[in-house]
């Protein structure tokens, strides 16, 4: 008998996926992942009212993409 996924945390669902990750049943995997939030990460970058502002925005912008990249931190 399956369990409910619908029912269990997303801790759950994880270990269940990873326990039973050789079995062709995808299932836990479809519930974990409707569960996402693909924007709740999203950072907003509003229209620039002046050039230093869209300086700082692209200053800004270029960080995070370095971040992303990993190319902050591993430089030394």
């Amino acid at each position: 008998m399956k369990p409910n996924f619908e029912q269990m945390t997303n801790a759950e669902l994880k270990a269940y996926a990873l326990k039973h990750r050789s079995e062709e049943d995808i299932e836990a995997l479809r519930v974990l992942f409707s569960r996402r939030k693909p924007n709740s990460q999203a950072i907003i970058f509003h229209p620039p009212k002046t050039k230093e502002e869209e300086q700082e925005q692209f200053e800004l912008f270029k960080r995070i993409v370095e971040e992303k990249e990993g190319k902050i931190g591993s430089e030394s």
